[in-house]
């Protein structure tokens, strides 16, 4: 059934979903339009018909809900509609149709295009794309893949050397250097779940009609690293102290709340709540915006930084007067590791040891979690539960009362 999608007014009528609303404009060719709950702006897709009741779907570009239409990446319905014909002569040819094969890539470059409207990772999922997914995958027809071919792919993943800059691209990995094979096998995993994501993507927009292929590649096991790095409070101590005052702002900031840099530097200062004790972080990596509460320390912090400042103004404001931005960070906070004695310290060490403290005083992972901005308690507890048994063993240790007064007698056996 043709929906009335012409006009912003009957498009905003619609109930959000993430199935699309089609209407039909030629002969086997509906343009459709969908917008997700929570999304302010639709996308317009194309539907061609190629026989034995299959269709063919393809992403078009955003649509003009709220802004004007530039005839490129964002389309009002007319401009809509002649794309979605153009792209339907490449699916149907004369009288006689024919099926259009849907490679990786093309349902690569669809899902990357959803990305970077919903998630803060979109920029380091097209690097990974780009670099080892599309010279291996990247011309195979979704409908083509089967699970050796995978299987086989993400083996040689793990097989490779990591890449490296520079003029010396020999080097072999070490097959005896358990902890290299271990780091390389858990890189191939996380190129592998880039893959799957957008391979998974493509089937639920109907690119695909099965996804069995790659759903029974399983990762390598225990690959991950058991334990992070994380500072004791003397540690930090010593890098909040051996730090320029502008990047010591940063650094306690980064201790008192667990955010990552990019969250810290696009804070407002009307993102601190006086009055709940919390740090609003709107801008995060899951795209999931979250309030983290402060510590009398923390809400003392962040009281002296704010006062008698704009709401709208930048929280955190270089020596020179200019906001943070990519990579300013890196030399600074070497410089004054290397004063404080310590070495590979970085920002998400600094997010490491905020977690570590928690864990060590057995606040639940729920909780950490939550504060960290993590969508549930496995990334968690991969990095922090290990923390967890010294302190119950330590905690038993100190409050369990003593039932006797005499020492016990031990018989040993020589």
């Amino acid at each position: 059934m043709s929906q009335q999608i012409e006009s912003r007014t009957s498009r905003r009528r619609l109930k959000p979903r993430q199935k699309a609303y089609y209407t039909q404009i030629d002969r086997g060719v509906a343009l459709g339009y969908r917008r997700g709950k929570g999304q302010p702006v639709g996308r317009w897709r194309v539907r061609v018909y190629v026989g034995e009741k299959k269709y063919v779907k393809k992403s078009l570009g955003l649509a003009d809900d709220t802004t004007t239409a530039d005839g490129k990446t964002i389309l009002d319905f007319y401009q809509a509609q002649d794309q979605a014909r153009t792209v339907a002569k490449g699916i149907v040819k004369g009288d006689r149709v024919t099926l259009r094969p849907v490679t990786v890539a093309d349902g690569m470059n669809d899902y990357l295009e959803w990305l970077k409207e919903h998630r803060k990772s979109a920029d380091q999922a097209e690097i990974t794309y780009k670099a080892h997914i599309l010279p291996k995958l990247g011309s195979k027809t979704l409908a083509s893949l089967t699970t050796p071919m995978i299987r086989r792919w993400h083996s040689d993943l793990a097989k490779a050397p990591a890449r490296i800059r520079g003029k010396d691209k020999t080097r072999q990995l070490d097959q005896n250097d358990a902890d290299a094979v271990r780091k390389r096998r858990a890189t191939a995993n996380r190129i592998l779940t880039v893959l799957k994501a957008g391979l998974n993507y493509a089937f639920r927009e109907g690119a695909v009609d099965d996804d069995i292929a790659w759903r029974r590649v399983k990762p390598f096991g225990n690959v991950e690293a058991p334990r992070v790095r994380f500072l004791t409070v003397a540690q930090s101590q010593r890098l909040i102290n051996s730090s320029a005052p502008d990047l010591r702002s940063l650094v306690r900031a980064a201790l008192l709340t667990g955010a990552r840099y990019g969250e810290l530097i696009a804070l407002a200062v009307g993102d601190y709540d006086p009055d709940a004790g919390t740090i609003y972080i709107r801008d995060s990596k899951s795209g999931r915006p979250r309030h983290v509460p402060l510590t009398d320390e923390g809400q003392g912090f962040f009281e002296e930084l704010t006062a008698s400042r704009e709401n709208d103004e930048t929280l955190f404001l270089r020596a020179d007067g200019t906001a943070w931005g990519k990579s300013h960070q890196s030399r600074p906070l070497k410089e004054a590791a290397e004063k404080a004695k310590l070495q590979d310290v970085s920002f998400h060490i600094l997010r490491h040891t905020y977690g570590s403290f928690l864990a060590a005083e057995a606040v639940p992972l729920q909780v950490i979690a939550a504060a960290l901005g993590h969508a549930d308690t496995r990334t968690t507890e991969k990095h922090y539960a290990h923390l967890l048994p010294d302190h119950v063993a330590a905690t038993i240790r100190a409050k369990l009362p003593t039932l006797s007064k005499e020492k016990p007698k031990v018989r040993r056996i020589k």
